[in-house]
C-alpha cells in the first residue's frame, strides 16, 4: 500500500452499484481533510480497472453486485497484486459472507447500517493499514473460529512461540499489516511474513484473521 503521509490525503475508490450510497459516502469523506475519493465505479469490472489505474490507498467495495460479486472482484484484485487496502462494505452480517471475504484477502468488513462518524473513523484506520471489522461481527467471527475446529484436541499454545513471534502476534491482533508490523519492529516485510507463517503453523491456525480473533479472545493483544 502506498504510504499515507500526514500531509497527503488518503485516496479512496468506491465500488458500489447504488449511486445514492456512493454520493453519501463521497459527501462524508469530502468533509474530512485527511481523505479524498479518488474515483468511483458502479460495478465490479469497472472497479477492477479503476483500481489498477489509480492504485488508491483504500478500496471500499460492496459485497453483492450484479454480474461480478464483491468476493470475485476481491479475488481478482489480489491476483493482480493491487496493493490497496480492500474493505468490504455491505448489508450482510452472515457468518459465511464475513469469513469468505476475510479468507479471500479483505482487509476489513463494515456494515452499511453503521453510524456515519463510526464509518469515517474505521475508514481512517483502514487507510493507515489496520484491519477493520464492525463491532457486532467480532463475536460472530469468534464463534465461527470455534465451530470450524471441533476436532482440534489441543488449544493453540502461546508459550510455544518465540519472543519475536509473540510480538508479531500481538501486533496482528491490533490489526496491523505486515508492512506496519515491519516498520514498528524495524524488520523487513519478508521477515514478518516468515514469522507469521511459523506462528500460524505452531498455533495450528489457518489465517491471520484467526490469529487476531483468538488473541483477542485470550486477552493476548494487551501484552
Amino acid at each position: 500500500m502506498p504510504d499515507v503521509a500526514s500531509d497527503t490525503p488518503a485516496s479512496i475508490l468506491l465500488i458500489d452499484d447504488h449511486p445514492l450510497l456512493r454520493q453519501g459516502i463521497k459527501q462524508l469523506v469530502e468533509m474530512e481533510g485527511d481523505m479524498v475519493v479518488a474515483g468511483e465505479a458502479s460495478n465490479a469490472s469497472d472497479g477492477i480497472q479503476l483500481a489498477t489505474e489509480l492504485e488508491p490507498d483504500l478500496i471500499l467495495m460492496d459485497l453483492n453486485m450484479p454480474e461480478v460479486s464483491g468476493i470475485d472482484a476481491l479475488k481478482k484484485l489480489r491476483e493482480l497484486n493491487v496493493s490497496s487496502r480492500i474493505v468490504m462494505f455491505t448489508v450482510s452480517d452472515q457468518e459465511d459472507d464475513v469469513v469468505a471475504a476475510l479468507r479471500a484477502g479483505a482487509d476489513g468488513y463494515l456494515l452499511k447500517d453503521m453510524e456515519p462518524e463510526d464509518m469515517i473513523a474505521q475508514l481512517r484506520q483502514a487507510a493507515l493499514g489496520k484491519m477493520v471489522i464492525s463491532d457486532r461481527l467480532t463475536t460472530l467471527l469468534a464463534e465461527a473460529l470455534r465451530s470450524n475446529k471441533p476436532q482440534q484436541a489441543s488449544r493453540p499454545d502461546f508459550d510455544s512461540l518465540t519472543p519475536r513471534e509473540k510480538d508479531i502476534l500481538r501486533l496482528i491482533a491490533e490489526g496491523l499489516s505486515n508492512k506496519m508490523i515491519g516498520r514498528k519492529l524495524d524488520i523487513s516485510d519478508g521477515t514478518v511474513k516468515v514469522h507469521v507463517k511459523h506462528l500460524l503453523k505452531k498455533l495450528s491456525l489457518r489465517s491471520r484473521v484467526e490469529v487476531a480473533v483468538w488473541a483477542v479472545e485470550e486477552g493476548l493483544h494487551k501484552g
